[in-house]
């Protein structure tokens, strides 16, 4: 079985063959969850799953995997017209691009960070991992999860190069954070 994990849902699936697309899994995923099958992201092992051609045994998929889906339930808006397309293309700046990147890196410095940071610490004094120690490692790692989606949902043009300077920065303080968080936690410190 596969589970994958919605918010608080739980959805429990057979084991597909190794070579099943991850497009297919995706469009069964939209069927059960009644979402756009480009409205979700699909998470497993801290990585976001995104070639839909790939096979299922590219992301390491097996037995008893866990993978996160991240989307909304909402209606998907109506498309805009032209007018409003272009209308909000000038409206937008590289600059106010940068400022929306550096507001997401500034929330996870200060709402993240520490929490990281105490974890970590709280590791230092545990051989054996608890469950409280555990629950806490996935909610920490699904907000940062979460941060790097919203940071790759920040569009801008392509020319616009301190914009993708910036968020690729943001993306690899962000996911140093993540590599952090599970390092320690796959790697807990021995007690001597």
């Amino acid at each position: 079985m596969v589970v994958v994990k919605w918010g608080k849902e739980k959805y429990y699936f057979p084991l597909p063959p190794t070579d099943t697309k991850l497009g297919i899994i995706r469009g069964n995923l939209a069927e059960t969850t009644h979402l756009d099958p480009s409205s979700f992201k699909l998470v497993h092992g801290g990585a976001i799953m995104k070639d839909d051609n790939a096979p299922i045994s590219a992301y390491h998929i097996t037995d008893n995997s866990v993978i996160a889906l991240i989307g909304t339930a909402d209606p998907l808006p109506p498309l805009p017209s032209v007018a409003q397309q272009q209308s909000a293309a000038a409206q937008r700046s590289e600059q106010s691009t940068i400022s929306q990147i550096t507001s997401e890196l500034e929330k996870v410095r200060a709402e993240l960070a520490p929490g990281v940071d105490m974890f970590l610490a709280s590791l230092s004094g545990h051989v054996d991992a608890t469950a409280h120690l555990d629950k806490e490692r996935s909610r920490l790692g699904e907000l940062l999860l979460q941060a790097l989606l919203r940071l790759d949902a920040i569009t801008f043009d392509r020319d616009w190069e301190q914009a993708r300077e910036h968020r690729r920065g943001a993306v690899k303080e962000v996911q140093s954070l993540l590599d952090r968080l599970d390092g320690a936690w796959n790697n807990p410190p021995r007690a001597e």
